[in-house]
């Protein structure tokens, strides 16, 4: 019942009430974005979402355009030239995950759930294994357990359990929980790169 109607139409109810209160938040940000540099305000990228069907993620641009064909490809550093100053402060602040509500809308995302991986990292959807393919079970979310414990988005070998693990005891007081966790998080600066300083895009 929860797992198959409260949730997503809680979730679409958040995330439309939330859409109409940051709307101004969207254009003051979206204005700032397209003075600091060239190119779209939002980033879009193909992700793997549930049962492993593809879709586009949307996020706040916080890097130069084209960025993942430069560098370091879908990984960047700490002081990646390729962060816009603008971009250093939606990174920091997480306010370039605030698009991902109109994927909510859409149908495509939860605010709770496994992060959505790119469709060919860490691999290709016919090439997870039985065990790993449980995390596709749900929606992807904007926050979600892996998140919240260790918020190293970028080590899929100790997300994916993590991950597996969220979809197995998935519950109201578990979203709750971590929906709460999540708001008080939010802002927080620290830990956004791992330990080699080395985080996906």
């Amino acid at each position: 019942m929860y797992r198959f109607f409260i949730k997503p139409l809680s979730d679409f109810v958040l995330a439309f009430i939330a859409l109409v209160l940051f709307s101004p938040v969207f254009f003051v940000l979206a204005v700032f974005i397209k003075l600091d540099s060239s190119g779209p305000v939002f980033f879009r990228q193909d992700r793997l979402g549930k049962n492993g069907k593809v879709f586009v993620i949307f996020k706040f641009r916080s890097m130069v355009d084209c960025a993942i064909e430069k560098g370091t490809g879908l990984s960047t550093f700490e002081g990646d030239p390729r962060i816009t100053r603008m971009g250093a402060f939606l990174r920091k602040t997480s306010l370039d995950e605030i698009p991902q509500l109109i994927n909510i809308l859409l149908g495509d995302m939860s605010f709770i759930g496994p992060r959505p991986p790119v469709t060919y990292f860490p691999h290709k959807i016919e090439d997870y294994n039985d065990f790993e393919l449980r995390r596709f079970q749900v929606k992807p979310g904007i926050s979600g357990l892996a998140a919240i414990r260790c918020r190293e988005i970028h080590d899929w070998n100790i997300n994916i359990p993590i991950d597996v693990e969220y979809v197995e005891n998935i519950s109201l007081s578990l979203d709750f929980k971590l929906f709460m966790h999540s708001l008080l998080v939010f802002f927080k600066t620290d830990n956004i790169y791992s330990n080699n300083k080395i985080k996906n895009k």
